[in-house]
């Protein structure tokens, strides 16, 4: 079934709709882990937060399609973070992603964490290349791994880099908790509530059923902004999306891995109500580029046959977003609108990033200087120009080109309510595809991923 193999066999929290007008300190959209992570954390510091998420669950959007990897190890990253950053912003980028691990084993109960070793592995020359540089930088970093041969996967390999003291997670449960506790906190949360307009100038905004929220400060945690527009962030975020298949599988590893060859295949097992399942994952593509996915779960279902001679129960897709220099976007959207903040661009690794975010943000909000370099590392406003005119170029160009092919080719189509672009039928996931911004609807034309937060015309 197309189902995330989290939703299929957790049930997640879900509470009543925000039924009449309200004030609060600060405003959160978005109940995935950033949002109720964050929630969590402002609560506790005694701030006044609401917390409106759109679907009727807490956990059903990226955060429950991810493969709930909770690690450092973001595949060939320090490497690259090297060439853009100093050596000092990669150091720190690496542990704060580590740190939120040590953060997360404390916080949750026993037994919601698994400690595990994550490795990269190559099986190709090319992708020894690439892991030697990547060790190469671990060691610019004081980064403890090693190299080795010793792996559990069922099919041979060049080598594989290993990180020990990472982590996984079961995503819904972790959220399930987070969203009792904040609500043990004092936060206010409310599920199906999908916020349609904001007044930014007013410090308010409106739901799809016109109640109204005035708030002192707004965090957007809806994955891809809905004010994406607001410093050009719009052209500096690209759309990328990736799928899963689960079955069950007789034990655990004791690691989780991820290929750096192409096509890359991420693999990990978990437990869940005394079953062992094992999770493999990979297949990218632009959000909205592809109308035939099916080929995409095909590949990936048959290497678990063949490798693992397991036959998938469920299969779903993911949708990541990226930066220019690869860091996430926390913090303050724009100097300009100094109450407004977004948490974005996690790159496949929202896990680790989310708590990440959650310490920028409470830290922005509540005025601790805890944070301060972790802030100006995830900053929206940093300046890389050069690095981000590319991406403009890069995104804006291929936007501007589904915007025209769309509607020569597609003009039947259903149009994106986000900025008008049309989109695409995905026959896998049954679900309408924008191709420039990503938004996804399902076959009744509800939004299901943003930015859009409009329904589609069908008729």
């Amino acid at each position: 079934m197309t189902q995330s193999l989290w939703l299929a066999t957790s049930e997640s929290v879900s509470l009543s709709s925000l039924s009449s007008s309200t004030t609060c300190d600060v405003c959160i959209v978005g109940g995935g882990l950033t949002g109720l992570y964050t929630a969590y954390v402002l609560a506790k510091a005694g701030v006044d937060v609401l917390l409106l998420e759109a679907n009727t669950h807490f956990g059903h959007g990226t955060t429950g399609h991810s493969t709930g990897k909770l690690t450092a190890q973001h595949s060939i990253v320090y490497a690259n973070l090297l060439e853009k950053l100093s050596v000092d912003e990669a150091q720190l980028y690496y542990q704060l992603n580590q740190q939120a691990i040590e953060k997360v084993t404390q916080l949750f109960p026993k037994g919601s964490v698994k400690q595990v070793d994550s490795l990269l592995y190559a099986q190709t020359k090319d992708g020894y290349a690439q892991l030697l540089k990547e060790w190469n930088a671990y060691k610019v970093l004081n980064i403890q791994s090693k190299i080795t041969t010793e792996t559990e996967l069922p099919f041979p390999i060049t080598k594989a880099l290993c990180m020990s003291q990472q982590a996984q997670i079961n995503p819904v449960e972790v959220s399930n908790f987070l969203a009792k506790e904040a609500q043990a906190m004092g936060a206010k949360l409310y599920t199906n509530t999908r916020v349609q307009q904001l007044n930014i100038a007013q410090n308010n905004l409106h739901t799809e059923k016109n109640i109204s929220v005035q708030y002192k400060k707004l965090i957007l945690c809806s994955h891809y902004p809905i004010e994406a527009f607001k410093g050009l962030k719009l052209f500096k975020l690209s759309n990328s999306r990736s799928y899963m298949v689960a079955g069950k599988i007789a034990e655990t590893m004791q690691g989780q891995y991820l290929s750096v060859d192409f096509p890359s295949r991420s693999i990990r097992t978990a437990t869940i109500n005394n079953e062992h399942y094992l999770v493999l994952g990979g297949a990218n593509h632009i959000a909205g580029e592809t109308v035939n996915t099916e080929p995409y779960y095909d590949a990936i279902a048959n290497e678990m046959k063949e490798n693992f001679e397991q036959e998938p129960i469920y299969r779903w897709s993911a949708q990541d977003i990226e930066t220019p220099d690869i860091v996430p976007y926390v913090g303050r959207i724009t100097n300009s609108l100094p109450n407004v903040f977004i948490a974005t661009g996690y790159r496949k690794w929202g896990i680790s990033n989310s708590f990440v975010a959650g310490d920028i943000l409470s830290s922005l909000i509540t005025g601790s200087r805890s944070e301060d370099g972790a802030i100006a590392l995830y900053s929206p406003s940093r300046t890389k120009f050069g690095a981000q005119f590319m991406q403009m170029l890069k995104v804006g160009g291929f936007v501007a080109k589904e915007f025209i092919t769309g509607y020569m080719r597609n003009a039947s189509a259903p149009t994106c309510t986000h900025l008008g672009c049309k989109t695409k039928w995905n026959e896998a996931d049954e679900t309408w595809d924008c191709p420039c911004h990503g938004s996804r609807f399902n076959a009744q034309g509800e939004v299901l991923e943003g930015p859009a937060v409009q329904p589609l015309k069908l008729d």
